[in-house]
């Protein structure tokens, strides 16, 4: 019989063993990168952006459109995705608005939502084609700001006073706005309610065209944002057109040159202008995170509140949760006001 070496006997018990626990060391690597792998695919915002982001910014030359492309180049910057800004105006804003909410729930799509197609058109449109409330993702806030009455210099009038006195001598005034239901709509029926003054709107596809119709005389006023007028504002003595008030009772800090509403002697007067980014409902809750931290950063950057405030609109950041609740209680507040106007998509 043949004999076997003790220590023979104690290398192979090792290599054994060595060979065991290399297949137990292989076999957790193996399941941990499965883990991993899972947990990766788990966290839809790990790789996002990973295509071109769109923003539905809405009518060329708006608040909206201004502030989209402010907050595309940001994104771009710290990213290094495209941000494209889509323009699609007309209808109060509810196309470019239908467009985020019927888009892929991912986060690549955008809107920069506002009182006209978030809030007015619950009531304007009775075949809405979405539910603002329902089928959009809010993210943050953007911005809020004022609507400013502007006048074409051919109307002899330099104040609210001498406006009103002028449509009560001369009968109804045609004025321009950013469409059905938009808030230089709203504001212009809500000043003609609290004024007692008859006007007759005029609507237009967004609010670079109603400031083109005021600039020709094609219509005499307009309720505009100081952001679309600004060219104008910063003019002087060339300017075309001559601002009355802004649409809140206090002068507004973005055109502090410019009357409040009380101070003009209607303080019942007061329409904020406001824009937030929304996207598809559904859309993975650490995307929605992901662009609201990104959003909210780029906003408390002084270089690009200041920026937003010499343009004449005010720098103001909100939780998704936050936005939400704040378009239900504009909802809550304008529906009746509208019907009670008899404010229609005319």
């Amino acid at each position: 019989m043949k004999r076997v070496d003790g220590r023979s006997m104690m290398a192979a018990a090792g290599a054994m063993l060595l060979g065991a626990g290399t297949v137990v060391v292989a076999g957790l690597g193996t399941g941990f990168g499965i883990v991993a792998s899972a947990w990766a695919q788990a966290d839809p915002a790990k790789d996002f952006p990973s295509r071109p982001i769109r923003i539905m910014g809405q009518g060329v030359g708006s608040t909206a459109d201004y502030l989209s492309r402010v907050v595309g180049q940001k994104l771009t910057e710290r990213w290094g995705q495209p941000v494209i800004v889509d323009n699609r105006a007309g209808a109060g804003g509810t196309i470019p608005t239908e467009v985020a909410a019927r888009a892929t729930p991912d986060g690549h799509t955008l809107v920069m939502g506002h009182a006209g197609p978030m809030v007015s058109a619950v009531t304007l449109y009775p075949k809405l084609s979405y539910d603002p409330v329902r089928d959009l993702q809010p993210i943050a806030m953007v911005a809020q700001g004022v609507t400013t009455l502007v006048v074409n210099n051919a109307l002899p009038v330099t104040s609210v006073k001498e406006l009103i006195a002028y449509a009560k001598q001369k009968g109804r005034l045609a004025y321009g706005s950013a469409g059905n239901g938009s808030i230089s709509h709203l504001s212009a029926e809500l000043f003609s309610k609290v004024t007692g003054i008859e006007m007759e709107h005029i609507p237009y596809k967004s609010a670079g065209a109603a400031l083109t119709a005021l600039l020709s005389g094609e219509v005499g006023l307009a309720f505009l944002s100081p952001v679309t007028v600004s060219a104008q504002l910063k003019a002087g003595g060339a300017a075309r057109l001559r601002p009355l008030v802004v649409s809140t009772p206090k002068r507004f800090i973005g055109a502090p040159d410019i009357p409040g509403a009380a101070e003009a002697g209607i303080s019942q007067f007061e329409a904020k202008l406001w824009f937030g980014l929304f996207t598809a409902a559904k859309t993975p809750e650490p995307v929605v995170r992901k662009l609201h931290q990104a959003i909210t950063e780029i906003l408390n950057q002084p270089d690009v509140r200041e920026m937003l405030l010499k343009q004449g609109i005010e720098a103001v950041t909100s939780s998704p949760e936050e936005l939400g609740q704040f378009v239900k209680s504009e909802i809550a507040r304008w529906t009746p006001i509208i019907k009670a106007a008899g404010i229609t998509a005319d």
